[in-house]
């Protein structure tokens, strides 16, 4: 039987590696002192095309962005 004393903290706490690692990264570039941090926020932003398939063809890809549109 596995102890859960192996099971990381960010685990435990119910949540995944992934949203762990951004909260660190963001508190990360939250401590750079500037240019350093303005630098790093900027290239926070992540974008990335969406392509629907139909009729085995890809459709028109549309342009997306992980940050909430103002």
């Amino acid at each position: 039987m596995a102890s859960t004393a192996a099971v990381p903290f960010w685990r435990s706490a119910g949540m995944t590696y992934i949203s762990y690692s951004n909260i660190c990264a963001s508190l990360v570039r939250n401590c750079l002192k500037e240019p350093y941090k303005s630098e790093a926020i900027s290239r926070e932003k992540v974008h990335f095309s969406v392509s629907k398939w139909a009729d085995g063809k890809p459709q028109k890809p549309t342009i997306r962005s992980d940050t909430p549109e103002d």
